[in-house]
C-alpha cells in the first residue's frame, strides 16, 4: 500500500483559519447521519462515506474541498478516492472531529 500524498491532509487549526478568513471551500462530513447530529462544524454539509460516489459532481467544485470524519480514516479514504477521480484539491482533515474538539472548539461534543 502507497503512503498517501504529502498534502492530503490538513491540520485542524489551518481548517478553522480558513473559516476565520472567510475562504471558498466546500466542507463536508462523512460520517453517518446519526453522527452528524451528535457533533459537527458549523457550514459542513453531510455527505455518508457510502454516498460520495454518487455524490461525484456535487463535490467536483472549483474550490477546495476539506472532508472530515470521526478519527480522519473515513476522509483521509474519501479524499484519495476523490483525487483518483481528478478532484486534485480534496484534503482530508487531520484527526477528524475529535481533534477539532481538542484543539479547536471544546463545545463540539465529543463521542
Amino acid at each position: 500500500m502507497n503512503p498517501p500524498p504529502p498534502d492530503i491532509e490538513i491540520d485542524p487549526r489551518e481548517v478553522r483559519q480558513m473559516l476565520a478568513r472567510g475562504e471558498e471551500f466546500l466542507l463536508v462530513d462523512v460520517r453517518e447521519p446519526w453522527e452528524h447530529e451528535t457533533a459537527r462544524i458549523e457550514g459542513s454539509v453531510l455527505v455518508p462515506l457510502r454516498e460520495i460516489p454518487g455524490s461525484l459532481t456535487r463535490l467536483a467544485v472549483p474550490e477546495s474541498v476539506v472532508l472530515y470524519c470521526h478519527h480522519g480514516i473515513r476522509s483521509l479514504d474519501a479524499a484519495g478516492w476523490l483525487r483518483s477521480q481528478g478532484i486534485s484539491r480534496a484534503r482530508s482533515m487531520a484527526g477528524g472531529i475529535d481533534r477539532w474538539s481538542i484543539e479547536v472548539d471544546p463545545k463540539v461534543p465529543r463521542y
